[in-house]
């Protein structure tokens, strides 16, 4: 199957449809101001309330008639230019595929991933769902959010920086122990500084590949842990110690002094008293074996990786969408640091995963996981927000699927379609295939967008035996109108029966070796704007598709499990300081009252508002409409086991939904040769 890197065909095909877009485009413009004049968000409204003499009113008093004096005579030109669009629109490919070749700096990152020999104990992929909300800004208003242009560059911003940030994994080797933690949010006493999820990367001068000898220290000399070494960053005492800040060994503002003094057991730099060995100045001959010891060169390796710098703003190769000729302006000013949460010491504060009952590592993230390997966004509706997001997440992935979906009268039926479907795929792994379908059966507004359902297959490895490892994915978003039940029912019907085509097409020898191609894992992601608790919701919750998918977050039909998280906010909240940052919204999502003040939750026909008008929840943690399925059986004796589920709020302000993010370790069951 060929891959569509182009919209047409044909460049004069392609002349023809920028032609027709110029003609439409001032209209479309114009109409989107003129109707966003008229909705104001709550942002708006708070800020125009605060500042009586506000020249907001006037100036929607002045620009309203002029908008729509400019919209009357801009109608002829769109007239003329949809009569030239629709129906060049029969010969439009239903998505366009992006190829950024990693630079040198993407390369040392890891954002292209590697497809060495698939070794027997298998790999892990994760797997990532957001609805971002990129409607046009008058119909983004509707959902309580604006500036849809500046919000497409954040999200794309904010999503490469928490996918591409630094990992930090500590290895502890210990008699009693053999495990791996490996805590996201770990850093060095002396590497970052604290700062917000909105930030940037960090500079590339501020961390250095450290040595596993020591923890703590980039380079070694004179260094109280170590008794040999030379240039130790750390002296003893003094005003350029990093460790004592003031000068003072004694200083509470010591970053290791734990308990406030320097003769505790938790101080691991100080030997005074009764930590005085030979071989480790931290711990007693005995205490070097244990697994707490977090100095002991012998027990403790630190793996960093840490991101370069951000390349130019420049979408280079085939990925000059079409139509789009704004430059990129605005965006959130921020710095070029990155927030990292626990300290690697023995006692430390920061956030760690918490494990269910049935063994899930589960947490809520302010951040995108690290090394995040595939992520299916929805309602990516506007097409200049769609070329600013596509131009960010390029910076760490290099495949892109977007612009899916078809216009007009093509495709599944007879409604005319204003909008594509809003679905993008972004893969860190080379695509091998893809196919879209459209449903057929929308209604009302839902009608005018072609939403469907879009089938990738790539490949993640190569066997022993040189067979290709693939993976398949399908990313959708069904029907969104309440009380369609039967509507959402018949689609996913439809969504199992073209899921099955496409494995089947797909799924033949390769053409240069003619061996099979073995599947690593089967995914489904997307918003399916149903939830598993809502009364409302039965039909859809008793679907085959939770037979022949496993929903980690699910008991049973009606049923979620203790720790699962509604993922759509409260619109009417989404601007309150409580909520206003990742790190604000996370710490409301881990409290319950939070969660009933900000989410949205099933509730019954005879509901009564709280204080703030809010509909008063029922059960479970809220409407979880964004979900990931896995197959539990894709090749014979292959074993796929979930390691952890996140919840995350890295797009805090920026959307109405949560992200959700999963890993799967797919294994063989093997024995390593």
């Amino acid at each position: 199957m060929v891959l569509h890197t182009s919209p047409y065909s044909s460049a004069f095909l392609r002349c023809l449809t920028s032609l027709s877009w110029g003609f439409i485009f001032p209209c479309y413009w114009l109409l989107d101001h003129l109707l966003a004049s008229c909705v104001a968000t709550s942002l708006e409204k708070r800020r125009r309330s605060q500042d009586p003499c506000s020249f907001v009113t006037l100036y929607v008093l002045v620009s309203t008639p002029l908008y729509l004096l400019l919209l009357l005579a801009s109608l002829p030109f769109a007239l003329l230019g949809i009569l030239l669009w629709a129906p060049l629109q029969a010969a439009r490919h239903p998505y366009l595929y992006t190829h950024r070749r990693p630079d040198k700096h993407q390369a040392e990152q890891g954002g292209a991933a590697s497809l060495a020999d698939w070794r027997p104990q298998g790999r892990s992929f994760c797997f990532g769902s957001a609805n971002v909300c990129l409607l046009p800004d008058s119909l983004a208003r509707f959902n309580n959010l604006s500036e849809t242009q500046r919000r497409a560059h954040e999200v794309g911003k904010r999503i490469r920086n928490g996918a591409s940030r630094p990992q930090i994994k500590i290895y502890i080797d210990s008699p009693t122990n053999t495990s791996i933690s490996a805590v996201s949010f770990s850093s060095l006493v002396t590497g970052f500084p604290r700062t917000s999820s909105l930030d940037q990367r960090p500079d590339n001068t501020a961390e250095a590949e450290p040595l596993t000898e020591c923890p703590v220290h980039n380079v070694s000399a004179d260094c109280p842990i170590h008794t040999a070494g030379a240039d130790c960053p750390i002296p003893t005492a003094g005003d350029d110690c990093p460790m004592h800040p003031t000068g003072d060994q004694s200083s509470s503002d010591y970053p290791v002094h734990v308990a406030g003094g320097e003769n505790t057991p938790e101080c691991p730099v100080h030997t005074a008293g009764a930590h005085n060995s030979s071989d480790c100045p931290v711990h007693t001959t005995v205490a070097q074996n244990s697994p707490d010891c977090p100095m002991h060169a012998s027990r403790v390796q630190i793996s960093i990786s840490a991101p370069e710098p951000d390349p130019p703003e420049a979408e280079t190769g085939n990925h000059q969408g079409e139509g789009d000729a704004e430059s990129l302006t605005g965006g959130v000013p921020s710095n070029n640091t990155l927030s990292h949460r626990t300290s690697m010491f023995k006692k430390h504060t920061g956030r760690k995963r918490r494990q269910g009952d049935d063994g899930i590592d589960h947490e809520i993230s302010a951040f995108f996981p690290a090394n995040l390997d595939f992520l299916c966004l929805q309602e990516v509706f506007d097409h200049r927000a769609t070329s600013r997001l596509r131009r960010q997440l390029h910076h760490y992935f290099p495949y892109i699927l977007s612009d899916v979906g078809c216009y007009a009268w093509k495709g599944c039926c007879s409604r005319f379609k204003f909008l594509n479907s809003g679905v993008m795929l972004v893969s860190r792994y080379p695509i091998l295939d893809a196919h879209y379908e459209c449903y057929p059966n929308g209604r009302g507004e839902d009608a005018l967008a072609a939403k469907g359902a879009l089938f990738v297959k790539v490949q993640v490895g190569t066997s022993h035996q040189e067979q290709r490892v693939v993976g398949y994915l399908t990313c959708t978003h069904l029907h969104a109108i309440e009380g369609d039940a039967a509507v959402r029912c018949e689609q996913l019907d439809l969504l199992l029966e073209w899921g099955t085509d496409f494995r089947k097409a797909t799924s033949r020898p390769s053409e240069e070796k003619g061996l099979e191609d073995q599947v690593a894992f089967d995914v489904v992601l997307g918003d399916l704007n149903f939830d598993n608790c809502s009364s409302e919701d039965k039909l859809e919750q008793q679907h085959s598709l939770f037979t022949q998918y496993k929903d980690p977050c699910r008991l049973g039909p009606g049923e979620d499990k203790p720790w699962a998280l509604g993922t759509l906010l409260d619109t009417s909240g989404l601007y309150d300081e409580e909520v206003s940052s990742p790190e604000c919204l996370q710490k409301v999502m881990e409290n319950e009252e939070g969660r009933k003040e900000y989410l949205v939750f099933p509730t019954n026909k005879n509901h009564c508002p709280n204080q703030k008008g809010r509909k008063i929840p029922l059960k479970g943690n809220g409407r979880r409409i964004d979900y990931i399925l896995y197959s539990e059986v894709v090749q014979q004796d292959w074993k796929v086991d979930i390691e952890e589920f996140s919840f995350i709020t890295q797009l805090a302000g920026l959307t109405d939904h949560l992200s959700v993010a999963m890993r799967l370790a797919v294994s063989t069951g093997e024995e390593e040769p």
